[in-house]
């Protein structure tokens, strides 16, 4: 078969290809067009394109602030994934009493939704005085079980004797994760960046709850607002869906190899 036809392969690959980005290319066809969805027959090709939607959606909310608050957030989900997640991850590596415990308590604490624990979670940030700030929108999202175990994996990947003479060489704990195993796990870091930046970047339902002014809201609650003001909302939700994805597909694309790398790295060894 791959003899003679080699073109087969490649050609099922750009046939999968182009079934996966279609209704990418449709959200921004009808972005930049404003068409009727419900069409029938449907054009492929935009007649007419513009960028008035864009427009609107920069102009009629405060989108700059609401793009603001969002990168901030994320950038503090981000840097408290990278930081925490690998304190947490390099405890784990260690024996210790009831270690099995704590990494079963960990997995269990996985199969509770965000949902059940929006009231306690609510409560600690009254209670630490972090309603409509900043860092009360990252606070739940600073740690997450999963990327803890991510980076768990990548740690013991690490030959133990590297471990043992940066010890002999007098560097401390901290210094070790910083100086040895962070350097030989980008995959594992590049995982984190990208998981905790997507889903502090998509959050809706926790800085729903914890702001209190217009201007302390997020892309996703700006979409609700946005809503309001416009009529025909199709090619409008597209535009703004365009502008919110962006930045994400982005942040994919740019470590999408250490990404794989670092959800794959405890399925093989050596």
């Amino acid at each position: 078969m791959r003899r003679r036809f080699p073109w087969a392969r490649h050609a099922v690959l750009v046939l999968v290809s182009a079934v996966m980005l279609l209704p990418f290319y449709w959200v921004i066809k009808t972005a930049i067009t404003n068409e009727n969805i419900y069409a029938y027959p449907p054009r492929l090709l935009p007649v007419d394109p513009h960028f008035f939607n864009f427009v609107d959606v920069w102009y009629l909310i405060p989108f700059p602030r609401y793009l603001l608050n969002s990168i901030i957030v994320s950038a503090m989900a981000v840097a408290g994934n990278v930081v925490l997640n690998a304190l947490a991850a390099y405890a784990l590596t260690k024996h210790f009493a009831a270690k099995r415990l704590v990494i079963v308590l960990l997995l269990s604490c996985t199969l509770i939704p965000f949902q059940a624990t929006i009231i306690p979670a609510y409560l600690i940030t009254a209670r630490l005085g972090l309603l409509n700030t900043h860092l009360g929108l990252a606070l739940p999202l600073l740690s997450t079980i999963i990327c803890i175990f991510i980076y768990k994996s990548a740690f013991e990947a690490v030959p133990r004797s590297l471990i043992d003479a940066a010890r002999m060489d007098g560097l401390a704990e901290w210094r070790i994760i910083w100086k040895v195993l962070l350097p030989l796990s980008k995959p594992a870091i590049a995982t984190n960046v990208i998981l905790a930046f997507i889903w502090s970047w998509n959050s809706f339902m926790w800085p729903l709850i914890v702001t209190r002014e217009a201007g302390m809201q997020t892309l996703p609650l700006g979409l609700a607002r946005f809503l309001s003001y416009m009529e025909d909302t199709t090619g409008a939700l597209y535009a703004f869906v365009c502008m919110v994805l962006a930045p994400g597909i982005l942040v994919f694309l740019m470590a999408q190899s250490a990404f794989i790398r670092g959800l794959t790295s405890g399925a093989t060894k050596g």
